[in-house]
């Protein structure tokens, strides 16, 4: 069976998916069909219903729950790793609610946490997530929420953290703040839900195991990365919830829905959103 699978360029996902998109582990007789995209562009891929398997930030699988299910492998959730809020002077955080905030996007997670702790700050606006550092040293916002490799640049280019959403989130519930998944289209039977889950935990556990392997991989997709950068990156972004979501995991993503849907942010989510183990 061949299947469409899509992720992003950064240096955690081509990390993880490196050895079953190239032959590296036993696929099970399954195959995959993939593309790289920025993870907004994924998110509104998913909203379509059509890839087979897909990277979704965890406030946009809200709005595509209905086709989808949450894998346990894959997953990007943790502590420590949560999205930054950052400007280029101090900024009293009562002072947000009316100030320009850059997002990386609607449907990010970055954007649900920051509206799960700042409601009445509405005044935003989208970028890719790469060029949110200058918009704020251009004075295009007051403030931005960084995601990705940026966490570790954006001291180097004068700014400062306003806050800490991971940090904001593990307060407020003890949890590892959940900020994307992989999810697998409801039409897939579930003997093939399962089959994808042990291939990436697969994948997972040989680059894990081997990282030296998934390097050329990585490198290409990087964007001129420093090499630094990018092993902060899988070390941060890759762990034990990558591997398998775990009870604390799926606690972890249930409580987010509850919160943000008690909140109004997002509609009530189908019970059922994990695959029988």
């Amino acid at each position: 069976m061949k299947l469409t699978l899509g992720f992003s360029p950064c240096p955690n996902d081509t990390f993880i998916f490196d050895a079953m998109v190239h032959g590296k582990v036993d696929t099970e007789g399954l195959e995959f069909s993939y593309y790289l995209a920025d993870i907004e562009e994924l998110n509104r891929r998913a909203f379509t219903g059509q890839p087979d398997i897909t990277k979704i930030s965890s406030f946009a699988y809200a709005f595509a729950a209905e086709s989808y299910m949450i894998l346990d492998s894959g997953s990007a959730l943790g502590f420590k790793n949560g999205p930054l809020l950052v400007s280029r002077a101090e900024i009293n955080p009562v002072n947000l609610v009316t100030a320009r905030i850059a997002i990386p996007g609607k449907y990010t997670t970055a954007n649900m946490l920051f509206s799960i702790a700042w409601p009445e700050a509405v005044n935003k606006k989208e970028y890719l997530f790469s060029e949110i550092e200058d918009a704020v040293i251009r004075g295009e916002a007051d403030a931005g929420l960084i995601i990705h490799e940026s966490r570790f640049t954006y001291e180097k280019k004068g700014l400062k953290k306003i806050a800490d959403m991971g940090e904001f989130w593990e307060k407020l519930t003890g949890l590892p703040v959940p900020l994307g998944m992989i999810v697998l289209n409801r039409r897939m039977p579930s003997e093939t839900a399962l089959a994808v889950n042990r291939v990436i935990q697969r994948s997972v556990e040989f680059a894990l195991k081997d990282p030296a392997a998934s390097e050329g991989f990585v490198t290409e997709n990087a964007r001129e990365m420093e090499r630094d950068v990018m092993r902060r990156h899988i070390e941060l972004y890759v762990n034990k919830f990558t591997v398998n979501l775990g009870h604390e995991g799926r606690k972890a993503l249930t409580e987010l829905y509850r919160i943000a849907a008690e909140k109004g942010i997002i509609p009530v989510l189908p019970q059922k959103m994990f695959p029988e183990i």
